[in-house]
C-alpha cells in the first residue's frame, strides 16, 4: 500500500508529460475544421469596390474559388497580400476576398496602396459570415470545389510553402 502512495505521482507525472511532449508537436496553425468537405456557408454581402451590387457564393457555383478573410487593420494580412498578388497573377482560380469587420473606406484605400488580388471583395461588417465559415481571426483562407464543398482551411498567413506546396496543387487537382 505505501508502493503505490509514492508510485502515484510518479505515474501522474509520466502520464502529464507525455500529453506535454505531444502537444508541443501540434501545430496551432493546424485547427481541425468541422467545415472541411462539407458544403460552404452560403453569404450575399454588398461589394467593396462596386456599392450597388452584392457578392455572394451563388455567384461561384460550378467554379473553384478561394476565400480569403481579410481587414486593413490586420498586420499579418500584409505579410500574405504579396503572395495572393502573385497567385492573382498566375490567373489560376478566382479569389474572392471577404473584407471582415473592417471599415470600407480603410479596406479601400489598403488596396490602392498594397494592390488588388481579389476578382470580387465582399463586405462583411459585423462578422456575421465570418462566423458562419468558422474564422477565428484573420487572416484565414479557404478552397473550395466547384460542387461548392470547402476542401481546405488555412489559419494565419499563407507563406510560399502552403501556397505552393499545398493550395496550388490542390487548386490544379480540383481544376484538372
Amino acid at each position: 500500500m505505501k508502493s503505490l502512495r509514492f508510485l502515484a505521482p510518479l505515474l501522474i507525472f509520466v502520464v502529464v508529460g507525455i500529453f506535454l511532449a505531444v502537444g508541443l508537436k501540434l501545430d496551432p496553425r493546424e485547427v481541425p475544421s468541422p467545415l472541411i468537405d462539407k458544403p460552404a456557408p452560403q453569404f450575399e454581402l454588398p461589394r467593396l469596390l462596386q456599392m450597388d451590387g452584392v457578392v455572394g457564393t451563388a455567384d461561384l457555383r460550378g467554379e473553384v474559388w478561394l476565400l480569403n478573410v481579410w481587414a486593413s487593420w490586420c498586420t499579418a494580412c500584409r505579410v500574405e497580400h504579396p503572395l495572393l498578388n502573385d497567385l492573382a497573377g498566375r490567373q489560376i482560380v478566382r479569389i474572392v476576398g471577404l473584407n471582415y469587420k473592417d471599415a470600407p473606406a480603410d479596406a479601400r484605400t489598403w488596396l490602392r496602396e498594397f494592390g488588388n488580388p481579389y476578382n470580387m471583395i465582399a463586405v462583411d461588417s459585423e462578422g456575421e459570415a465570418g462566423i458562419d465559415w468558422g474564422v477565428y481571426g484573420v487572416p484565414e483562407t479557404f478552397v473550395i470545389d466547384r460542387s461548392g464543398v470547402i476542401r481546405y482551411k488555412h489559419i494565419g498567413p499563407l507563406d510560399a510553402k502552403v501556397l505552393n506546396e499545398t493550395i496550388v496543387p490542390l487548386i490544379r487537382q480540383l481544376t484538372g
